[in-house]
């Protein structure tokens, strides 16, 4: 299992509900990653995507404790349990975590690895990502050149459990 996700200089992913930043290299890359997979993601991480509906191209599952929940042509599941489960009907390499805080949570002691954008930049932020750099089970692995988006730089990263890394003992 994958998650995906863009961080700022201190790890923060949001705030007051809205992503810190929109960086269309950042949309280009989670395209490029997702399309023909599975994402998964909280009510209002998937509320919040553009156009206001599911990701073309993409199985999209969504955790809500909200029963009676629908959400576009979406998979609703009620826990992180049934998540699970339903996820089992698909290839580990091909999901996709993206978000919220708590989904992150949840889901990264599953995930094998993480793409993560870092924008070298400090906004205010009320929701973070764990700080994979200061976890000792995962070991960044690439680390692209620096991007840049008007003034802002960032760079693409992969992180990956070290566990599930070749020759790791």
């Amino acid at each position: 299992m994958n998650l995906i996700v863009c961080v700022d200089a201190h790890w923060g992913i949001g705030n007051k509900g809205e992503l810190l930043v929109s960086i269309p290299g950042d949309k280009r890359m989670f395209k490029e990653n997702t399309t023909g997979k599975v994402v998964l993601g909280g009510r209002k991480t998937m509320e919040g995507l553009p156009g206001g509906t599911t990701l073309k191209g993409r199985t999209n599952i969504v955790l809500t404790h909200q029963k009676d929940y629908t959400f576009g042509d979406a998979i609703i599941v009620h826990s992180k349990e049934e998540a699970l489960e339903r996820l089992k009907e698909y290839n580990d390499e091909d999901i996709f975590i993206i978000g919220g805080e708590k989904v992150y949570r949840d889901f990264l002691p599953y995930c094998k690895k993480a793409y993560v954008t870092k924008v070298d930049y400090r906004y205010e932020a009320d929701v973070f990502f764990p700080n994979l750099d200061e976890d000792d089970d995962w070991v960044m692995t690439h680390d692209s050149d620096e991007q840049t988006y008007y003034d802002l730089e960032y760079y693409f990263t992969i992180y990956q459990r070290k566990d599930s890394l070749p020759n790791h003992s």
